[in-house]
């Protein structure tokens, strides 16, 4: 099983940290972005789309960060992870959704200004950003996971950019009910860290 990556992606994150919290066998594969190492053709006939990560598990390959998370937890048999009855399938959905959303598009973007020199307007996305954790941290004052008692891959596709928003100057420090989450998904067996960045507010 090779998963190809980029240590500063949150989406490749996502997909690391899953397949070290399953203990499964896999080799990394940096794919330079910088050289644009995602445009090429050799990467492209795995994901025409050019984006990290990728996971090729003898030949299934599976491109996106959200698609890879349930193609390891279907696989592994993992129903604690991936929830078979409805409504609690459709709750880690919701939060798949979330993920590729309001996530990519709030602190995942606030962290690209700083970090890649994305284009986009700092005070929109962070603005963005903030009214995420307030709702997230709503949903988390009163339980540990985003769905049902234990962890699941919602709390996987949530935890990287969230954990890494200070670097796009999104302050973490009024959402305790967000920070305690990400200190349990960190005290995870398995769990890898997320690269950290010294942009924006841990610029120090």
């Amino acid at each position: 099983m090779k998963l190809y990556h980029h240590p500063l992606s949150g989406h490749a994150h996502r997909a690391r940290l899953f397949v070290s919290l399953l203990g499964l066998p896999h080799e990394l594969v940096e794919v330079d972005l910088t050289a644009g190492a995602h445009k090429i053709p050799a990467f492209l006939a795995l994901n025409p789309f050019g984006q990290v990560p990728v996971l090729d598990d003898d030949g299934v390959v599976v491109a996106d960060s959200n698609a890879i998370l349930v193609y390891l937890a279907k696989k592994a048999g993992r129903s604690d992870w991936l929830p078979e009855d409805a409504r609690n399938a459709a709750a880690v959905q919701r939060w798949l959704s979330v993920a590729a959303g309001e996530v990519a598009y709030g602190p995942a973007a606030a962290r690209l200004v700083t970090v890649f020199g994305a284009g986009f307007n700092p005070d929109e996305v962070i603005g963005r950003a903030h009214t995420l954790l307030k709702r997230l941290d709503s949903h988390l004052s009163s339980r540990d996971w985003l769905v049902g008692d234990r962890p699941t891959i919602a709390d996987v596709a949530i935890y990287s950019y969230v954990a890494r928003a200070p670097e796009g100057n999104v302050d973490l420090s009024g959402y305790p009910a967000v920070n305690a989450f990400l200190r349990r998904v960190e005290a995870l067996p398995g769990f890898v860290p997320f690269a950290q960045t010294p942009a924006g507010l841990t610029a120090a």
